[in-house]
């Protein structure tokens, strides 16, 4: 993770004119708060409602996040930066090690942890897993009962005491990110967490992540609609280029870009699922990741798919450096 350096921070408005606005009332704070949880616990479609907009992709199949995506939280007395990142759980290749390493660096420079454990599942050894290693931080930590729409509220209950059993937390808060219910009461008590700062990032800045990893993460999300389980841990996207075509300078329309993405699995039967019959499921990969893209990078978009199958990718360091972990 990249944060300001102390200079920046330090050194007045003038070193962060052009940067961020140079005026900040005097009890302003910001920081950053990390998301961690089990696999599929709801962080990432969390992450996007405090936010306000999608930064991070969601899937109803598990450890669809790759990457720590930023989401940035504008207010008149602070700015949260969240950090959404992989699930943490017990690694079975050299990808969910590196993952879970990936994780923990984060938590060790972050301002607050949010730790999400979802309504509608009993808590398991995947959350006393990571409750064990939460309780070796020194950085605060509020425990969410994420998805409490989809539990009755006996249930609920019965899951904020398990939660409570579970560590010792500095807050503990039902949310529906879904719903929108209890979203701007987790947002008060995270900003109560936050030091006192100037703004960290410009008004209006939702994300800091790069183009192109958005763009992999569209398409990635896009391919784990309806597919078996076996096939998120096997998938990665790469984008290989974007290039704008040539255009009059009278020509009205948005610029058209073409954008050229590879898709990795790991074994020919895998490529055949995302593939599908007659490639008809790939071109629904496509048409539903290019109205994300074209959101995104405001243009139009034509979008060149390619599946390859790089072997035991997730086991290879080579392959794993190779496609950006």
């Amino acid at each position: 993770m990249t944060f300001p350096s102390d200079d920046e921070l330090t050194a007045g408005p003038n070193a962060l004119e052009g940067l961020v606005r140079p005026d900040w009332p005097e009890d302003f704070r910001a920081g950053f708060a990390c998301l961690v949880g089990r696999p599929n616990a709801g962080k990432s479609t969390l992450t996007n409602a405090l936010v306000g907009q999608k930064v991070a992709i969601t899937s109803g199949r598990p450890q669809t996040t790759r990457h720590t995506i930023r989401g940035i939280v504008h207010r008149e007395d602070g700015q949260l930066v969240l950090v959404d990142t992989p699930g943490l759980h017990r690694p079975r290749t050299l990808l969910g090690q590196r993952l879970n390493d990936l994780v923990r660096e984060t938590l060790g420079e972050v301002d607050v942890i949010v730790f999400c454990l979802p309504a509608d599942e009993k808590i398991g050894p995947g959350d006393r897993f990571i409750a064990r290693e939460l309780g070796q931080q020194h950085t605060p930590v509020v425990a969410v009962a994420t998805k409490a729409d989809l539990v009755s509220r006996e249930r609920l209950a019965e899951h904020l005491l398990e939660i409570d059993q579970l560590g010792s937390w500095a807050d503990i808060v039902p949310v529906s990110a879904v719903a929108g219910d209890q979203v701007d009461v987790l947002t008060d008590v995270l900003f109560a967490r936050l030091p006192l700062s100037p703004p960290l990032y410009p008004d209006g800045e939702l994300t800091d992540e790069p183009e192109n990893v958005m763009i992999a993460e569209l398409v990635r999300e896009a391919a784990l609609e309806g597919v078996r389980d076996e096939l998120p841990h096997s998938l990665a996207v790469v984008v290989e280029e974007i290039n704008e075509r040539p255009r009059d300078d009278d020509d009205p329309r948005p610029p058209m870009l073409d954008v050229h993405v590879n898709l990795y699995v790991e074994r020919p039967s895998q490529k055949a699922i995302v593939i599908g019959k007659g490639g008809a499921r790939l071109r629904d990969v496509g048409t539903r990741a290019r109205k994300g893209i074209e959101a995104l990078l405001g243009a139009r978009v034509y979008l060149d798919l390619h599946v390859r199958v790089a072997k035991d990718w997730q086991r290879d360091p080579k392959l794993l450096q190779r496609l950006g972990f």
